[in-house]
């Protein structure tokens, strides 16, 4: 016996009793989702329409600190603000991104400006006026020494 694929929403007969015709709402809902999903996600020359940058970030913890790498290129270390507080990092910017390429006779060129902000919230209360910071090639690499009472110890439970 073959399998066959059932599509419910092409079976017309099931949908007749409603006065509903289910290929017509369906293929104008996925219209609709493709344009706002075509508004949304960021293709090859592009960025993502409406939306501001917002830069992308990796946390690592150790025994001792929070190591928290952000990407932000194109930047210099005095156009970003950073502030921390014992369980959050902000970091804002000003950027400011020209890119020009050219290919056969035509000059394409896109400027991009504007403010970003992003709070990064963290899963430790941190020292943060022992924080270290360095921003190189595009990365912004801060190290938050860990509170006392947030760094790990290890207690032995009595069991009676």
């Amino acid at each position: 016996m073959p399998i066959t694929r059932w599509e419910p929403f092409q079976d017309i007969e099931l949908w007749k009793p409603f006065g509903l015709q289910p290929m017509r709402e369906i293929e104008r809902m996925q219209q609709r989702m493709n344009r706002m999903f075509d508004r949304l996600m960021p293709t090859a020359d592009r960025e993502v329409s409406g939306l501001s940058f917002v830069p992308s970030a990796e946390m690592e913890e150790t025994d001792q600190a929070m190591i928290l790498k952000l990407e932000i290129p194109g930047m210099e270390a005095k156009d970003l603000h950073v502030e921390v507080t014992e369980d959050a990092v902000l970091i804002r910017g000003d950027r400011k991104s020209e890119t020009k390429t050219e290919e056969k006779g035509m000059v394409r060129s896109e400027f991009r400006y504007g403010m970003f902000e992003r709070v990064i919230p963290l899963p430790v209360h941190v020292q943060n006026d022992k924080v270290t910071a360095e921003y190189k090639h595009g990365i912004l690499c801060l190290t938050l020494p860990k509170a006392e009472e947030a760094k790990k110890t290890v207690v032995k439970v009595n069991l009676d």
